[in-house]
């Protein structure tokens, strides 16, 4: 049978707005077509679920059947539970090194070929109205319009869950969650349900070190990197697999704020990420991440010494070395909040030939979540005609009616196979793109268990922990030593630093001297059903964590990432009238030249005159603003201006808090004599980010250039004890 071409559909799912054509379009016959999924995914058999083994049981991952088979349930006719709070953008993904060697994915094995992207960050715990700062995993999700169908590449800003079966995680998001019985606290870890079910979960521990890092309090959206989180499997043109780990770094580099001034923030701008994402676009200063992907050949499965099927284990770098293939670019802001950040929907279901699942047991799980959520969530089976959800490649089957429908499918024949309607929409062959599963051989018992290769929980959290900076590692103890106080009941801090114990002894100790308690010689109760159910509750020990090959990984501390750019970051100029004109064209042009912005901060909202009386327009005014806001502070020359700031507490408080968060501090001329009198960064011995250049002398802009790339001069943490 001959394929008819719908140029119809294509016009409609290039999105042009006309709204005649997408009313064509939406008549929709499917004659001459292959039978697809409703993203446009070809099918190659729809006769048979998929099983293990010929006579076994129907597998939960069969997202044909359940996308099929839900449809039909909902075919007579909410704030997202989790990801509730989110920001996105368009953008595009382009192949800068072919992968056809390993998958047959068409988007992926051509150099060059560019891919429209929609991508949605997003806090895990809080609702919609909560803050951008919380301490929180930051959710990372990548949909790509490809001509195969849509794929959806579902990950977070962490490498690793809290969990390692799917099956907790309803447990696990309700103990996060705010307390039932008040509603207490929005956005927030730090109360005696979370850790209540940490303290009673050793498989989450690793997922804990890096929630307790500086990597759930990041400086910007576009300085975090992502991570697919599950292995999954690459399949190329003659069906043999690959394992693999996706990431997507961050060409601005890894960086974070402070916890203090991340609270603050919280205060002075709640929408902090989503506005500095939003002005960088509308700026053009585009968001870009490399696109990196991790190997693994089938027959190397078992030569770790964790299961690379457990989602709370990384694959180290120095083992697997991350090969980057692509970028992606964010270059367009949406023009609705609600029409598209908020009605996205995004699958891990979502596949396309030449890329399919593994057994992780948390991936299965995620599986049908997903697609149960989104049904609940936007009215029915038929978010998929929503604009931002659509496929641009062509949607042809069977599924009919439901809440919402837009396609208006012509004829009587709603059924295959048929003989009414010509047998169309019909299946795709392999070699028309029609979807296969990996044949993977399964023989085993229908159980629950874990395997034993899951249990060891505190290698990798000990990895992490080892890897870390000095002031890194005090961060993690801080933020555990916080969350912890904030705990009422005994009993579960002291499991959590018996626990902590396992993976570090000088990291329990510094948490419990913190909390005024003492470690725990052992555990009163069995830790989780990962543990043999019939441990004696009185003798019983978790195993303990094993010799790692990889003592330390370079790439788990932002110590490491890059520090050679200023690109984008905000510096504040703090004026009053009579400053130096010449000072700030000086400092301002230098940054502006390495892509910083400079935004003058002046004592009232319009303007502010300099030395000459000239005047100046201002960005902000002192009291609408913070340092928090900023990158790094410089206070130009002038006498006049210097005293005003020397007279007003809220400069002198901008600088002080700036100096406290360890930020590069400049100054040239009478600003000099300011910093020096009357904040800390004048009483800062070498520190190589307060960059001062006297009256007379030539202004430092390379230096403080330098500083501001390095992002933060941590050592002042434990140099200066600043109140602010």
């Amino acid at each position: 049978m001959a394929k008819k071409t719908n140029t119809t559909n294509t016009a409609n799912n290039n999105h042009d707005g006309k709204k005649l054509q997408e009313l064509e379009v939406n008549r929709e016959s499917g004659q001459g077509e292959f039978l697809t999924t409703n993203q446009g995914l070809r099918i190659n058999d729809n006769q048979n679920s998929l099983k293990a083994g010929e006579r076994g049981p129907t597998l939960l991952e069969d997202f044909i059947m359940r996308e099929k088979i839900t449809h039909f349930d909902h075919e007579r006719i909410p704030e997202r539970i989790v990801h509730a709070r989110g920001v996105a953008a368009h953008g595009y993904f382009e192949v800068t090194e072919s992968l056809k060697e390993f998958t047959k994915a068409k988007f992926l094995t051509e150099v060059g070929k560019k891919t429209p992207v929609f991508v949605r960050f997003s806090t895990v715990a809080g609702s919609r109205g909560s803050t951008d700062l919380a301490r929180d995993v930051r959710g990372f999700a990548v949909k790509f319009y490809t001509e195969e169908g849509n794929y959806d590449l579902v990950g977070n800003n962490i490498p690793v869950f809290f969990i390692q079966d799917a099956i907790k995680f309803p447990d696990l998001i309700h103990s996060v969650k705010p307390e039932p019985h008040n509603e207490i606290p929005q956005a927030a870890s730090a109360h005696d349900t979370f850790w209540d079910f940490i303290s009673l979960m050793p498989e989450s521990m690793h997922m804990i070190m890096w929630v307790m890092s500086d990597r759930a309090i990041p400086r910007s959206l576009r300085m975090m990197e992502g991570f697919g989180i599950h292995t999954f499997r690459l399949i190329n043109d003659e069906g043999k697999a690959t394992f693999v780990k996706f990431h997507w770094k961050p060409r601005l580099g890894v960086h974070s704020v402070a916890w203090n001034e991340a609270q603050k923030i919280s205060g002075f701008d709640a929408d902090f990420h989503r506005r500095d994402l939003f002005e960088a676009i509308e700026s053009g200063a585009f968001a870009e991440w490399d696109f990196g992907v991790q190997l693994i050949p089938e027959e190397d499965e078992h030569k770790f010494d964790f299961d690379l099927l457990d989602a709370t284990k990384i694959v180290p770098e120095e083992l697997v070395p991350v090969k980057i293939v692509g970028k992606l670019v964010l270059n367009r802001n949406p023009d609705n909040y609600f029409a598209e950040t908020e009605q996205v929907a995004f699958l891990p279901s979502n596949i396309v030939p030449g890329i399919d699942f593994s057994n992780d047991p948390l991936l299965q799980g995620r599986l049908h979540s997903y697609l149960d959520t989104q049904i609940s969530r936007l009215g029915g089976p038929n978010f998929h005609e929503i604009p931002i959800n659509r496929p641009v490649a062509p949607v042809h089957n069977n599924q009919r009616d439901s809440q919402f429908r837009q396609t208006i499918n012509k004829g009587k024949v709603a059924y295959e196979p048929n003989t009414l309607g010509g047998g169309c929409p019909y299946q795709a062959m392999i070699k028309d793109g029609g979807f296969t599963s990996y044949q993977e051989k399964i023989d085993g018992n229908k159980i629950r268990t874990r395997s034993d290769s899951f249990r060891d929980h505190f290698t990798q959290a000990a990895l992490f922990f080892n890897s870390q900076s000095l002031y890194e590692q005090t961060h993690i103890i801080n933020a555990l030593s916080f969350e912890l106080g904030k705990v009422e009941v005994e009993s579960i801090r002291e499991r959590v630093v018996y626990i902590l114990n396992q993976i570090d002894e000088i990291l329990a100790r510094k948490v419990a001297d913190n909390l005024g308690i003492s470690i725990p010689a052992k555990l009163a109760l069995p830790i989780n059903m990962s543990y043999p159910a019939d441990a004696d509750p009185d003798d019983y020990q978790p195993i303990p964590k094993k010799e790692s090959k990889v003592k330390k990984s370079a790439a788990l501390s932002m110590a490491n990432t890059v520090k050679d750019t200023v690109k984008t970051r905000q510096i504040a100029f703090l004026v009053a009238d009579g400053f130096e004109a010449d000072d700030v064209k000086t400092m301002q042009n230098a940054l502006e030249k390495q892509g910083a912005t400079a935004k003058i901060i002046g004592m009232k909202s319009k303007s502010v005159m300099d030395s000459a009386g000239k005047e100046i327009k201002v960005d902000h005014a002192l009291r609408t603003v913070a340092s928090v806001l900023f990158d790094a502070v410089y206070i130009p020359g002038g006498e006049k201006s210097a005293a005003a700031l020397a007279d007003e507490p809220d400069a002198i408080e901008f600088v002080n808090e700036a100096f406290r968060h360890c930020k590069a501090i400049a100054a040239s001329g009478a600003g000099v004599n300011f910093i020096k009198n009357e904040t800390y960064a004048g009483r800062a011995q070498n520190d190589q980010a307060v960059v001062l250049s006297e009256s007379g002398e030539t202004i430092q802009t390379q230096d403080f250039i330098k500083a501001i790339a390095a992002h933060r001069n941590w050592d002042r943490e434990t140099a200066h004890k600043v109140p602010a």
